[in-house]
């Protein structure tokens, strides 16, 4: 991985241009079809496979890995797109090491499973590289469904409503469809406009028109909602970033994670993206591991995540941090972040006190240290926006949905990260926005 320069501050190009293609490079490289079939000729095909019950989506994976082997990749396709019609990003970005490959019989007598997330790409991509679709629009109901969010809970319940010949809207505020597939991943694990590629894949089975630019509490309501549609679907993830509660948080080199990793993934130039010298990420998620490791892809010298629990608790997967770790980010634990340091209104580093269990409750230890920055993220978690969804039950910040995504007033759906139990992975927004758009079905009918 090629090193930034000692640029002082927050500053651009700290690259040779040529590095950065380099560091971005794609994460893990698709298997070719030798290495395809000898991964899936690994698979022992488990009867009551365990990956098969570890998987959101329940593909059921030893017959996709029984269908590549026997030279069948779209049959593996058709498979794995059955329940989860954005597999291939799935494929990518899912943390299969604490789904279905840590359930695998491998893992546990070898500690090597069969990489399944692999042998998915290898299959949804033959399938996308020729655009063979395998599913088409029912006859038309003459029913309309809006969804609000286009991101993966939203795709997929539009893609299963489509399938029963009902006709989709899909609302979205930003300039793009595609929610975190586009906008909330790390550049390196989804290069070349995949996201695009795999939304126009599910968008040609027809039925689903896009509004772009469109918020919900700014451009429509509930109300006008339901007023104009006969079911709705919100998918809207979760807009607001939660404070740091610490002094000086305002300074100027603080900002939020979600929108650093959104603007890595719409630059067409990264060499033209300012980071800073000495950066701090705040959290211990995936959007901290994902801003961390790109500020040091970026040229970055120091990238320190400060995490105010123990690694046990770390929302990010032990592959995640390790990757971190491996790209020279240092993760430091038990910090919490209690005053934001500036000089001229800019950042100069971030005072921690160390934090510890008394209890079973995390509280301050009343002793404190402090780590030089020039730029902090901040990746603490976020939140609903509340007045979009008045009107709605709301618990914990998030909308209160049953197991079909039924939320307290009849005609609504929710899914995602938006809904009580949302857990900021992409298969399982997949799975819910399949399952709401299954109960829309029946109770259309």
């Amino acid at each position: 991985m090629a090193v930034g320069t000692l640029k002082p501050g927050i500053a651009a190009g700290r690259l040779d241009p040529g590095h950065y293609a380099e560091n971005f490079s794609e994460l893990h490289p698709a298997l070719d079809l030798h290495e395809a079939r000898v991964e899936a000729d690994r698979c022992y095909f488990c009867f009551d496979a365990p990956c098969l019950n570890a998987c959101p989506t329940e593909i059921d994976i030893p017959l996709f890995i029984r269908q590549i082997g026997a030279g069948n990749p779209l049959g593996a396709a058709e498979t794995i797109f059955e329940q989860n019609i954005l597999g291939g990003m799935c494929a990518r970005v899912c943390p299969t090491e604490q789904l279905c490959e840590e359930a695998c019989v491998r893992e546990a007598a070898e500690g090597k499973p069969v990489q399944i997330g692999r042998l998915q790409r290898y299959a949804t991509d033959a399938a996308m590289a020729t655009n063979t679709q395998f599913f088409t629009r029912a006859a038309p109901t003459g029913r309309r469904i809006a969804i609000v969010g286009a991101g993966p809970a939203g795709l997929a319940c539009a893609h299963r409503l489509a399938m029963h010949g009902h006709d989709v809207t899909l609302f979205d505020a930003r300039p793009k469809a595609g929610g975190l597939n586009e906008y909330g991943i790390a550049t390196y694990k989804t290069p070349d406009g995949f996201a695009q590629a795999e939304l126009d894949y599910v968008l040609a089975i027809g039925g689903i028109s896009v509004e772009l630019g469109q918020a919900l509490g700014r451009d429509f309501h509930l109300d006008d909602l339901a007023s104009r549609f006969d079911a709705v679907f919100l998918g809207i993830g979760l807009g607001g970033v939660n404070s740091l509660l610490a002094e000086g948080e305002t300074a100027e080199g603080v900002r939020d994670a979600v929108d650093f990793i959104a603007e890595l993934r719409q630059a067409s130039d990264l060499s033209t993206l300012a980071i800073g010298r000495r950066v701090i990420v705040i959290g211990g998620g995936m959007t901290a591991i994902d801003a961390a490791v790109q500020a040091r892809l970026l040229g970055a010298e120091e990238v320190t995540i400060a995490y105010r629990r123990g690694r046990e608790a770390m929302n990010a997967s032990q592959f995640e941090q390790d990757l971190a770790q491996s790209r020279g980010v240092v993760i430091r634990h038990w910090l919490a972040p209690r005053r934001v340091l500036s000089e001229g209104g800019r950042v100069t580093g971030v005072e921690f006190e160390y934090t510890g269990l008394q209890d079973g409750r995390l509280v301050g230890l009343g002793h404190t240290m402090t780590i030089p920055c020039d730029q902090v993220f901040k990746a603490i978690g976020q939140t609903l926006t509340g007045r979009t969804v008045e009107g709605l039950s709301v618990v914990g910040g998030r909308i209160d949905a049953d197991a079909e995504g039924r939320t307290s007033r009849p005609g609504f759906w929710a899914g995602g990260d938006c809904v009580v139990g949302g857990d900021d992975l992409t298969v399982s927004a997949v799975a819910q926005g399949r399952d709401a758009a299954e109960s829309i079905n029946r109770y259309l009918s």
